[in-house]
């Protein structure tokens, strides 16, 4: 069972009263503002020894992961759901996520909580996102699975060019853990049987 308990450091952030106007404590108007700059992924949000996440991420997480959904706190008079993984066993969960589609953001602890004391009882550690770990840019071979490419593919309409080319669509995609890069030019009929071909674990589609 992974299921999370405040520890005393966590304690301090997540009791203080909020300051603001939607009622929420200053710790969780922090994860509030980093999540909203990161909308398409999960969020793992440091707290001392756990990454924790919250809202929409904790319940797609708690089912994704087979771990424990709780709650912690409210927000706009609703329960917060919450669930939480160890540091130490992070990459394990980051690896069940990638595989199932998901990408993800792992936001760290910046600076040293007696550092955050310093500037008053009720200050919030800083954090931010580190790293974001997306099924097509993984470059740990503990995330990796093994003998199977990680593609990460690229599509964009051929634009210009002689008669030919109008029409077409154009391809690139690399392995970034291994370096192996192709390209191609393919028509809208062959299209979708080439992305299939290539499998891509990513597909970032350029905009019209």
């Amino acid at each position: 069972m992974n299921m999370h308990m405040p520890t005393d450091t966590d304690a301090q952030e997540t009791t203080t009263p909020a300051p603001t106007m939607g009622g929420v404590t200053p710790m969780m108007e922090q994860y509030i503002e980093i999540k909203a700059a990161n909308p398409d992924s999960l969020l793992f949000y440091r707290m001392g020894d756990f990454y924790e996440l919250f809202f929409d991420d904790a319940e797609k997480a708690s089912q994704a992961l087979g771990i424990v959904l709780t709650r912690r706190g409210k927000h706009q008079g609703h329960d917060i759901p919450m669930c939480g993984v160890p540091v130490h066993a992070a990459d394990d969960y980051l690896q069940k996520l990638i595989a199932q589609g998901f990408r993800v953001a792992v936001c760290e602890q910046i600076e040293d909580p007696a550092e955050a004391k310093k500037r008053g009882s009720k200050s919030v550690v800083r954090r931010d996102v580190v790293r974001l770990v997306t099924p097509g840019t993984i470059t740990e071979d503990k995330l990796l699975a093994p003998s199977e490419s990680s593609f990460l593919m690229a599509l964009g309409r051929v634009k210009g060019g002689n008669a030919a080319s109008q029409g077409s669509f154009a391809l690139a995609w690399i392995d970034i853990s291994t370096g192996a890069f192709r390209v191609a030019e393919t028509s809208a009929e062959r299209l979708l049987a080439d992305i299939f071909r290539v499998d891509p674990r990513e597909l970032i589609v350029a905009e019209p």
